[in-house]
């Protein structure tokens, strides 16, 4: 085979055995041996973030976590496939890397959820979905700030690196961790929480609590409106 005859080619040119130079094909099988591997990960890696979020927080949070994540990885491999990059280690590294950034800064607004909403049913002062808004508003700059601070070495990377100095070796790592920075971004803002919300807002006791709030009034302010109103208060006592 053509294999066999470069390989006994290099051994007598170098004066070396056959069975000291390896070899290796690079081709569809090649790739499709990757994604296999990068299939499995993703699924391994999904798994075990929904039963570490079920016991943390609990299942409807890891559901929607679980609905974000998926979210990042189609936008992710949609735009990658789209430029026509090729699949290598590189990009399943980037794959993986951008679902621990996007589940990171999910779990930072979950918890800020979960603290405005614990005992809910029992105060009865917003609805759930006023008080998950009222988490997003909380650790919204937050989220923006890390994510732009993440971002500028990566744009650097991917731009500078591998766009005007031909480093080709970087732009499949670095495409992958820039577009799944950004959609993460935004994945854990304006998707898991409002699929959180449309989960819980199924549960008996949230409909009670929402059709209490809504009956007095209290749907018309929302939490921040409320926080704002009894600083004024205190205030004005003082």
């Amino acid at each position: 085979s053509l294999s066999n005859a470069i390989q006994d080619s290099l051994a007598a040119e170098f004066g070396i055995t056959v069975e000291s130079i390896d070899t290796q094909n690079v081709g569809p099988s090649w790739g499709e041996e990757i994604s296999r591997k990068a299939l499995q990960g993703l699924i391994a890696f999904l798994v075990i973030i929904m039963i570490y979020l079920a016991l943390t927080f609990e299942p409807k949070m890891a559901l929607a976590a679980i609905v974000a994540l998926i979210h990042d990885v189609f936008i992710t491999v949609g735009i990658y496939a789209l430029v026509g990059f090729e699949v290598s280690p590189s990009t399943v590294i980037g794959f993986l890397t951008i679902l621990g950034y996007s589940l990171y800064d999910t779990v930072v607004v979950f918890d800020k959820v979960r603290e405005n909403t614990r005992a809910i049913t029992a105060t009865g002062r917003y609805t759930y979905a006023q008080a998950t808004n009222l988490a997003v508003n909380q650790t919204i700059v937050r989220s923006l700030n890390t994510s732009l601070i993440a971002l500028l070495p990566v744009a650097a990377i991917l731009f500078v690196g591998a766009g005007l100095l031909g480093a080709g070796t970087l732009k499949d790592l670095s495409l992958a961790l820039f577009i799944g920075l950004i959609a993460g971004t935004y994945s854990s803002i304006f998707i898991a929480s409002p699929v959180l919300v449309q989960l819980r807002e199924r549960e008996p006791a949230i409909k009670a609590l929402n059709q209490r709030v809504l009956a007095r009034g209290g749907g018309s302010a929302t939490p921040s409106q409320r926080i704002q109103n009894r600083r004024d208060k205190r205030k004005k006592r003082s």
